[in-house]
């Protein structure tokens, strides 16, 4: 069965020549040795400097999209899916989205002296679930995470792999139409690994467009149908995953 052509389909996400600038106060001057055991820099005149995050990116992400996101650490990756979102500002361009877009994750909702059964609640609750979409859910929610046998415990025993897992499981339950997930998949073994790509493609195929942040080209290949790379805030390639990929990793060599 052939794809549609991105043209024949709906248009989710259109990022169009955003910039985005922040501020920082900087010395003025390389601290010397001495400077550093002594953590002394006091004296030597802050100034202002701005960090240009990203550099004029443009893209549009079509429904049923599940997009990969690469680059090396201090590329713009989480500063383009934070904009995208609407946790920074765009300092020049603008972001049109067809419906709000969801960071996967409910961290701050969570509370480690309480089970992992009172967080499905609490964490349900925050993405905005009703008690009986939550009950409809626990089951799946536990299984999904690998925490039957740990679910009485508070999180606080949970070592941070049980931790991502549990906040992966509440998250991903609910339907989204546009879902970015920041190095979700790093986290657990194997066979979570799986169960989690599974999950994200199985809501690109409901109609659902997908951004995946990752460090790992297997599960950016497993996972995702385009690639966007990114190097110092500017979009170097969005294409086809194997040949983005490729293109990264040669570069990556020189």
């Amino acid at each position: 069965m052939t794809s549609p052509s991105p043209d024949a389909r709906r248009p989710v996400v259109i990022v169009d020549d955003v910039h985005v600038e922040y501020k920082v106060f900087a010395t003025g001057k390389r601290p010397t040795a001495a400077d550093r055991r002594s953590l002394n820099l006091r004296g030597r005149g802050k100034q202002m400097r701005t960090v240009h995050a990203l550099k004029g990116v443009s893209f549009t992400a079509y429904e049923n999209d599940s997009i990969g996101v690469i680059g090396t650490n201090g590329s713009g990756k989480s500063t383009l899916m934070r904009a995208i979102v609407g946790l920074t500002s765009t300092s020049r361009g603008a972001i049109y989205a067809q419906s709000r877009p969801s960071l996967l994750g409910v961290g701050a909702a969570l509370m480690k002296d309480l089970s992992g059964d009172r967080n499905i609640i609490l964490g349900g609750l925050a993405m905005g679930f009703t008690m009986e979409e939550i009950e409809e859910n626990y089951d799946d929610i536990v299984s999904f995470a690998g925490l039957e046998k740990f679910i009485d415990l508070p999180m606080r025993a949970y070592s941070s792999g049980m931790t991502a897992r549990l906040k992966f499981a509440i998250a991903s339950v609910k339907t989204h139409e546009i879902l970015i997930v920041d190095e979700a998949l790093a986290v657990g073994d194997r066979t979570f690994r799986q169960r989690s790509e599974a999950r994200i493609r199985e809501i690109r195929d409901n109609a659902g467009t997908v951004f995946l942040v990752s460090h790992s080209m297997k599960s950016i290949k497993d996972t995702c149908s385009r690639v966007i790379w990114l190097d110092q805030g500017t979009l170097v390639m969005d294409g086809d995953p194997d040949e983005v990929i490729a293109a990264y990793n040669k570069a990556q060599d020189k």
